[in-house]
């Protein structure tokens, strides 16, 4: 049987760009995100993106290179290091507020961004790039609460950080010493041996007792987004975000961590006796989402999506740079490496092998874009890319559009409006669809940074294990990138939940025992 061409095809007049416009944009981000992009997204987006790779290319010439070596072989030495003089000097290039908005006081760059330059610092020190992520980590779980008020005060107090030279920087506390991957879906939560408790006080406050375990830059950070439970037998249904500050009473740093990796960004222990929250340091409880439809349940896998979302394709920009850098480092060696038959570059077996390790960034890189770019689009940050407010905070004066901003973070229930549009209306497919990127770009990138790794040693040998050629630090630093931000195993079921499986009726996260 044929058909007329084009018969399956709508005509041009049938077709109507205004009818159902958000199925067509989310179909069509689902195939792609990166096209999906590019009629999305404000045109001066991809300026800072070629911004970012100038300025991160001078601060690994200038800061990174020279010391990075130096740094890991201390903290082999002494795992208690603290990485004080680097956060100086990082502070000093203003990256701890290079991304935050400007009405709170940052330069406003997008996201997209910083990806991008975390990626290149990785190339040279995934270490030292996991420092600067791990801050805008905690910058995404204070954001995606929508506590306006909460962000301007600890924003703001990363902006005088930068500006009297004492750097501010934000942590993220979830992990527990008994609940490491499972804190990052509701699902697991129920079944998890979550210990860290907030109790609610009359006046609003939260008493918290608990410890946090392996928290990146946990002892050189002011505040802490420490994710808590109110019942510890109903984790999912009571879960809390409080901010708390380094000199709370209460809170205190137990031990630093042996890592086996990214050794200059520390990881720590932080722990909660009686600690006292006030009610305005509560970011989500509870008792603040009773007003919208979704149970607190529905919010809060919300809420661990959107920040695992934007974490995840970080693990996957870091992963990307260790794949280029170990690629850079390799064929650096087979230039120098000089064999009876000539140069080891010369020989077409390690040209193919170098070509490989070439394929594998790029593709490491196209996972984490991809992921980016639907966050840009229907994720955590995708508000700064709405072009009437992007365009406002590119261009108005800063001080105007902080007064214009404070007048809104006064409007009574100004938050509330915020969380019912972020939080309770968030499409559930942009959900799945920014969540099973996430994964995607985590796993993919951060096993091709292990392939890269494994290539590199196969091509340099012996050589390969010396500390002074730099494969040997990346393999430390590649192995972990597979491990936090939830194992790359957690991290392929949640991508069959989010991208493949049929329907909701396909249980995850059952293990065999438990069937």
């Amino acid at each position: 049987m044929t058909h007329l061409d084009g018969a399956y095809l709508p005509a041009i007049k049938d077709r109507n760009p205004t009818v159902d416009a958000e199925r067509l944009r989310h179909s069509l981000a689902g195939w792609s995100a990166a096209l999906a992009a590019v009629s999305d997204l404000p045109s001066m987006v991809r300026q800072d993106v070629v911004d970012a790779i100038e300025l991160a290319q001078r601060f690994n010439a200038e800061v990174v290179r020279p010391q990075a070596l130096h740094l890991d072989k201390l903290a082999l030495n002494d795992p208690s290091l603290l990485p004080t003089d680097l956060i100086r000097q990082a502070n000093e290039w203003g990256l701890f507020t290079l991304w935050l908005p400007t009405l709170f006081g940052g330069r406003g760059w997008n996201f997209l961004s910083l990806y991008a330059f975390l990626e290149e610092v990785s190339s040279a020190c995934a270490g030292v790039a996991n420092v600067i992520g791990v801050h805008y980590m905690g910058v995404a779980t204070l954001t995606a609460s929508w506590n306006l008020r909460l962000a301007a005060r600890i924003l703001g107090e990363v902006r005088q950080g930068e500006l009297t030279g004492r750097p501010c920087l934000i942590s993220l506390a979830v992990n527990e010493p008994l609940a490491g991957t499972d804190v990052s879906d509701t699902q697991l939560l129920d079944r998890s041996a979550v210990a860290t408790q907030a109790r609610m006080q009359a006046d609003g406050s939260y008493l918290l007792d608990g410890r946090k375990t392996w928290i990146s830059n946990g002892h050189v950070s002011r505040w802490h987004m420490v994710v808590a439970y109110e019942d510890l037998q109903h984790p999912a249904d009571t879960m809390v975000i409080l901010a708390v500050r380094s000199d709370a009473k209460g809170f205190s740093l137990g031990v630093l961590e042996d890592k086996i990796g990214q050794k200059v960004c520390v990881a720590s222990e932080l722990v909660f006796e009686q600690c006292a929250v006030p009610a305005d340091q509560v970011a989500i409880a509870p008792s603040l989402t009773k007003g919208l439809k979704r149970p607190h349940r529905e919010i809060s896998q919300t809420l661990l999506d959107y920040i695992a979302s934007c974490t995840r394709s970080g693990v996957g920009a870091f992963a990307a740079g260790v794949a280029r850098g170990a690629m850079e480092a390799t064929r650096d060696y087979a230039a120098r490496k000089v064999l009876p038959s000539g140069r080891l570059i010369e020989q077409q077996w390690a040209q193919s092998m170098l070509a490989e390790m070439s394929q594998n960034a790029a593709l490491a890189r196209q996972a984490y874009l991809e992921s980016a770019l639907a966050n840009g689009m229907g994720g955590l940050f995708s508000l700064m890319f709405y072009r009437p407010l992007y365009w406002a905070d590119q261009l108005a004066p800063g001080m105007l559009w902080r007064f214009a901003a404070g007048l809104v973070l006064r409007l009574p229930g100004g938050t509330q409006r915020m969380q019912r549009r972020f939080l309770d209306e968030q499409p559930r497919e942009w959900q799945k669809l920014t969540s099973g990127l996430a994964s995607l770009a985590k796993v993919a990138s951060s096993d091709m940074a292990m392939a890269n790794i494994r290539l590199a040693l196969d091509l340099t040998g012996a050589d390969g294990l010396r500390h002074d050629v730099g494969i040997e630090k990346r393999l430390r630093d590649a192995k972990i990138l597979q491990i936090y931000e939830g194992s790359n195993q957690l991290n392929r079921i949640n991508l069959f939940k989010c991208r493949v499986r049929p329907d909701e009726g396909v249980r995850v996260f059952v293990r065999e025992d438990q069937a």
